[in-house]
């Protein structure tokens, strides 16, 4: 386990970084055509392009100041790294859209698969940053596993049905907002399951 401290804003940074800044090259490129090799590019595919290295060079400083990097964190950059890859390869948006869907679904399924079992692998991740007793992680974890499906749910419609520069905006916040909304939403959940951390001054 890592014992080096960072920066809360700096974390923050690293992790919202590269997707802020691909809304702000689609924004930039999104009426623009690249042509390379004689293969037309959109600006779509060209704002992915810039978005895959951003975003590992960010996970590798993140790793470099930690010292460890979450299962999700690592999934996230596996994934985006190879539907990114394919999407700029083929030349179709299509594969970068589906991204998230699948990631919701792997979550989404993992916690699944250790609810099955009688087990939160939610709490193995979150247990340092969310103090709780058994049963709260129970509840928390099913809240989530149903959350990550509906996730996936919600991106499947949108990129399917809307124009790319509606995904776009309900990438970058929609899905940041639901997230945020649902964490907000459990605090209840907290308070009554939450374990009180000794303070130094009570340990002293």
């Amino acid at each position: 386990m890592s014992n080096k401290n960072v920066s809360p804003l700096v974390k923050t940074a690293l992790e919202l970084g590269p997707v802020i800044l691909f809304f702000v090259a689609f924004v930039l490129l999104k009426d623009r055509e690249f042509i390379v090799a004689g293969t037309p590019y959109k600006g779509f595919i060209a704002a992915t392009a810039l978005f895959i290295p951003v975003l590992l060079i960010s996970t590798g400083i993140l790793w470099k100041l930690t010292g460890e990097l979450s299962k999700m964190q690592i999934v996230t950059a596996v994934l985006v790294l190879v539907f990114g890859g394919l999407g700029i390869w083929f030349n179709d948006e299509r594969f970068f859209k589906m991204k998230p869907t699948l990631i919701y679904l792997i979550f989404g399924g993992l916690l699944g698969f250790g609810l099955l079992r009688g087990q939160s692998y939610l709490k193995v991740v979150m247990e340092q940053a969310l103090p709780m007793v058994d049963a709260g992680w129970m509840v928390l974890t099913k809240r989530m596993t149903a959350f990550f499906f509906a996730l996936a749910v919600a991106n499947e419609v949108v990129w399917r049905t809307m124009s790319t520069e509606a995904w776009v905006n309900f990438k970058t916040f929609g899905l940041t907002a639901a997230l945020f909304i649902f964490m907000m939403t459990q605090s209840g959940l907290f308070a009554k399951y939450g374990i009180e951390q000794p303070d130094d001054t009570d340990a002293a």
